[in-house]
């Protein structure tokens, strides 16, 4: 298995287990229902949206079929403790497609539409990305031109109804709030493990003889020694260097290393995991910061956006055909390799 498959796969086990807890929950935040009363060929409706069956095959096979180009057909067969990865993939599918129709409808509430540049953007998106699918794609996904053409309406529509209502969001974010600085530790436990891997508390004594130990490895580093010869010998941490923005360490962890400048040692800092010995490697990544001003500017807009869209969504009336959904397989190996969905849209909307 190579290494990026391999935490390819790490990554979706830890994935799965969220999204075991959240579908029970609900799509889109909205009251559920699953039912009969759907026709055979749609999939959940939301508030008298429908969501129809050849829609989610584009989007699952999309998926699907990018998977499989960047990791295998054998990572379907990966077991994550009762839950497959095509259940995990399919999930987050009928969860995205769920949001989009919200969008949509949440749109049209807010009386935000396309305009005749973006609806002429939306008609070229469905004719060249239908262009891409052979006679057996068209028949596996049972699509029309005019369907992906709706498709590409709504997922615009989607985007457009974010950009619109966090456009007012303040972006500007500091430097201090989004420093990233990286610093190397040296951790001596003030907890034990039993045979299970359990945390055991220490006895009063034994906490002592921590603290004076990692006293006694300060010291040395305030004498000369290399930091990263101590760290070897005595670190009890799996990891000796971090690269670190606010919000992420323990609060005392962090409060000392972001107070210290490069090649700056600390006290001891102690923490629940025991008794630290900090030194700053880098006390501002401009690059990393510069990335993290990005990623907090996009939070703030996700959770304005989010405070809207929950409210709104939360009571609007859903049916979810389960029987429809469950039935559906992945089938791989079937000359069904369209992935240009999502690349066609963004080379003509520029996302």
């Amino acid at each position: 298995m190579n290494q990026r498959r391999k935490l390819f796969l790490i990554m979706v086990a830890a994935i799965i287990a969220v999204i075991a807890m959240v579908s029970s929950c609900g799509k889109s935040g909205s009251k559920i229902v699953f039912t009969t009363g759907l026709s055979n060929d749609e999939v959940f409706k939301i508030d008298g949206s429908v969501c129809v069956l050849p829609e989610a095959m584009v989007y699952l096979t999309t998926v699907q079929n990018q998977y499989e180009n960047t990791y295998g057909v054998e990572m379907w067969e990966q077991d994550f403790g009762g839950t497959t990865l095509e259940e995990y993939v399919k999930e987050s599918v009928i969860s995205q497609l769920a949001q989009i129709k919200s969008m949509a409808i949440l749109a049209k509430d807010r009386e935000i539409s396309l305009g005749e540049e973006e609806s002429a953007l939306v008609a070229e998106s469905a004719k060249e990305y239908f262009a891409t699918l052979d006679e057996k794609e068209i028949e596996y996904l049972n699509v029309t031109e005019e369907i992906i053409a709706g498709m590409y309406a709504d997922y615009a529509l989607a985007n457009k109804v974010y950009t619109e209502l966090t456009k007012d969001v303040d972006t500007e974010v500091s430097d201090d709030e989004a420093r990233i600085i990286t610093v190397q530790h040296i951790l001596i436990k003030n907890y034990g493990t039993d045979a299970d891997g359990s945390r055991t508390e220490l006895s009063l004594d034994e906490k002592q003889a921590a603290k004076a130990k990692a006293e006694e490895v300060l010291a040395r580093a305030q004498a000369g020694e290399a930091f990263t010869m101590l760290a070897e010998t005595y670190n009890e941490d799996s990891e000796t260097e971090y690269t670190f923005g606010r919000g992420t360490m323990s609060e005392t962890f962090e409060a000392a290393a972001f107070n210290m400048e490069d090649g700056e040692l600390s006290g001891i800092v102690e923490t629940e995991f025991g008794y630290h010995i900090l030194k700053c490697i880098v006390s501002y990544d401009k690059e990393e910061t510069d990335k993290n001003k990005l990623t907090i500017a996009q939070q703030r807009k996700t959770e304005a956006f989010n405070e809207i869209y929950n409210f709104y969504t939360a009571e609007l009336p859903s049916e979810f055909n389960d029987k429809l959904w469950d039935g559906i397989e992945f089938e791989s190996g079937d000359g069904i390799e369209t992935t240009e969905f999502f690349d066609v849209y963004n080379s003509k909307f520029g996302a």
